[in-house]
């Protein structure tokens, strides 16, 4: 007779596994923890910084390192939209050019 208390029958690593620390994550990319640190600020690696600690998650890892980092024309690319609906863009381009003593242009 099986009971819903019994463990599960799927493999795989536990939860706990799938969380680094900084030491961790450096390992399993095989880099200086300063490098780690790097990517987080300017390569996008996911990472969270808890009271003082960085965590990552294993397949977030995974996944980071399978996509193509954005080429400079790319991330320029996907920023254009980014402001697209912006309540405030009006506002701003006003402001810079007034403070440029430009007038805007359409």
């Amino acid at each position: 007779m099986s009971t819903a208390s019994q463990s599960p029958t799927k493999s795989g690593p536990k939860p706990e596994e799938e969380i680094l620390t900084l030491a961790e994550a450096a390992a399993y990319l095989r880099l200086p923890e300063d490098a780690v640190l790097d990517a987080v600020q300017g390569q996008h690696l996911p990472g969270r910084k808890v009271q003082n600690e960085w965590r990552f998650l294993k397949p977030a890892i995974q996944r980071w390192l399978a996509t193509s980092p954005m080429t400079g024309h790319q991330a320029l690319a996907d920023l254009a939209g980014a402001w697209k609906d912006d309540p405030y863009l009006e506002q701003m381009l006003e402001n810079i050019y007034r403070e440029r003593g430009r007038p805007m242009v359409d």
